[in-house]
């Protein structure tokens, strides 16, 4: 199974990606949500991201949302009960086996790793 897609990082894209990984389970989902509104939130919107989601040779779901800024490095917060913001990769964690960065000179990949394989296969490139 492999889904990817070039888009702008903007509120209306994250609706339309969920869309598309309808076949897949409800957590690979929201950690691509979670994923991109973080590239919204803290480098802008319009930025210029890849979404990826494919099957690792383990048999696992692998989430991964690259963008153009390898310095903002994305931060595990403790949100208190009231703050409507700093819970997505608290959410990321909990759902994922793991999850990290890997840097390049130009770039940053957030991916995480899921132990839910996907229900349906979904292929091709949407864009």
């Amino acid at each position: 199974m492999t889904f990817e897609v070039d888009l702008l990082a903007t509120p209306k894209a994250v609706p339309e990606v969920r869309h598309h990984l309808r076949a897949l389970d409800f957590e690979v989902r929201l950690c691509v949500t979670e994923l991109l509104t973080n590239v919204i939130d803290h480098l802008g919107e319009g930025t210029p991201v890849t979404v990826r989601v494919t099957s690792t040779p383990c048999g696992h779901t692998r989430v991964e949302v690259t963008d153009p800024d390898p310095r903002a490095l994305p931060t595990l917060l403790t949100a208190t009960g009231t703050a409507e913001s700093g819970r997505g990769l608290a959410l990321v964690g909990r759902l994922s086996r793991r999850w990290g960065v890997d840097q390049g000179a130009d770039r940053k990949t957030v991916w995480c790793e899921l132990a839910e394989p996907e229900r349906q296969p979904v292929t091709g490139n949407v864009g």
